[in-house]
C-alpha cells in the first residue's frame, strides 16, 4: 500500500465501501487486520482513502468480508490506485477539491442524469452563458478566477463527445429556459445549443413546463452519476457552499425516485424541443 495525499472523493468512496462491507459482517478493524494479515492502522487508512490499495488487495478484502457480488467486487477493483490523473489536475491550485472531484466522477460515470430548475446544467452550457452565471457569484471573484471556472466548466463537457460519449438525460424546467442570463443574445445562442445537443443520440433533454405544477425537489440541482454497478452510483447536489456528494443506498434510491418523478412531469423529447424553439423565438 502507498500513502497518498489529498485523496479524491472517488478514492474515499472506495474506502467507504470497503468499510461498509466489513461492518455488514460485524467485523472490527482489529479482527479484519488479523484476518487479512495486515495492521489496524493500515486497514483504517485504506478505509479513509489515505492509502492506495491494489485491485487484487481489494478483491481479497471483499471476499474476506464474505461479499459474493462479483460485479460489485470488480467495480471496487476498478476504483483502486491513486487519484486519476486527468485534465482537471491543471486546476488543482485554482479550484476547490470538490470541484475537481466532480470532473473525475463524471469521467468515470457510465451514465448521467441531471435535473435543473433555475440554472441550466453545466454540461450543456455555452461559454457565454457560463461566463454570465459564474461572473455573478457571491462573494465576487476576480476576472482571472472567472475565466478559470468557465474554462473548467467547458472542459467538463468533453465526456459528451468522442468515440464513447457518456449518455446523459437532462431534465430542465421551463423557468431555466426563460431566465435570460447574459441577455437575449446569449440566451438565444444557449437555447439553440440545447437544441443541437438534443439531436445527439446519447443526449436526451426533457423540459418540465410551467403547467406541470408541483414536482419533487423543485429547489435543487441534482446530478446523478452511474457507477459500474448501482451500489457505486453517486449523487451531487449544488449549494452555495460547494458541492455535496451522497452515496448511501437510501440516498441513491431517493434521488432515483425523485428523477423518475421529474421525468414523469416532463414533456417528451420532441415536445421539449418544440418548447425550446418557441422560447428562443419569443426572446
Amino acid at each position: 500500500m502507498v500513502r497518498k495525499s489529498l485523496p479524491s472523493m472517488r478514492q474515499r468512496r472506495l474506502g467507504t465501501e470497503l468499510r461498509r462491507l466489513r461492518e455488514q459482517v460485524d467485523l472490527s478493524v482489529t479482527k479484519a487486520a488479523a484476518l487479512l494479515g495486515s495492521s489496524q492502522p493500515q486497514i483504517s487508512s485504506v478505509e479513509t482513502g489515505r492509502f492506495a490499495v491494489s485491485a487484487d488487495r481489494v478483491r481479497s478484502m471483499a471476499r474476506s468480508y464474505t461479499c459474493s457480488d462479483d460485479a460489485l467486487i470488480e467495480g471496487l477493483a476498478e476504483m483502486t490506485g491513486g487519484r486519476t490523473r486527468g485534465w482537471w489536475d491543471e486546476y488543482r491550485d485554482m479550484l476547490p477539491p470538490d470541484t475537481l472531484d466532480l470532473a473525475e466522477l463524471e469521467h468515470h460515470a457510465r451514465a448521467m442524469r441531471t435535473a435543473s430548475v433555475i440554472h441550466l446544467p453545466g454540461l450543456l452550457q455555452t461559454r457565454a452563458h457560463a461566463h454570465a452565471v459564474i461572473g455573478d457569484d457571491v462573494p465576487a471573484i476576480t476576472p482571472p478566477e472567472v475565466e478559470h471556472r468557465v474554462s473548467y466548466r467547458i472542459k467538463r463537457q468533453a465526456v459528451l463527445y468522442g468515440e464513447n460519449p457518456t449518455p446523459l438525460t437532462a431534465i430542465i424546467h421551463e423557468a431555466a429556459l426563460r431566465m435570460g442570463f447574459g441577455g437575449s443574445g446569449v440566451t438565444r445562442e444557449q437555447l439553440h445549443h440545447l437544441l443541437d445537443m438534443s439531436e445527439r443520440e446519447h443526449i436526451t433533454i426533457l423540459v418540465i413546463p410551467f403547467g406541470a405544477g408541483t414536482f419533487p425537489s423543485s429547489g435543487q440541482n441534482i446530478h446523478y452519476m452511474a457507477g459500474t454497478v448501482q451500489a457505486l452510483d453517486t449523487v451531487q447536489l449544488d449549494s452555495d457552499h460547494g458541492a455535496e456528494f451522497l452515496d448511501t443506498q437510501p440516498q441513491l434510491a431517493k434521488y432515483r425516485t425523485v428523477l423518475d418523478r421529474m421525468e414523469s412531469c416532463s414533456l417528451t423529447s420532441a415536445e421539449s424541443q418544440d418548447l425550446i424553439r418557441q422560447v428562443a423565438e419569443d426572446i
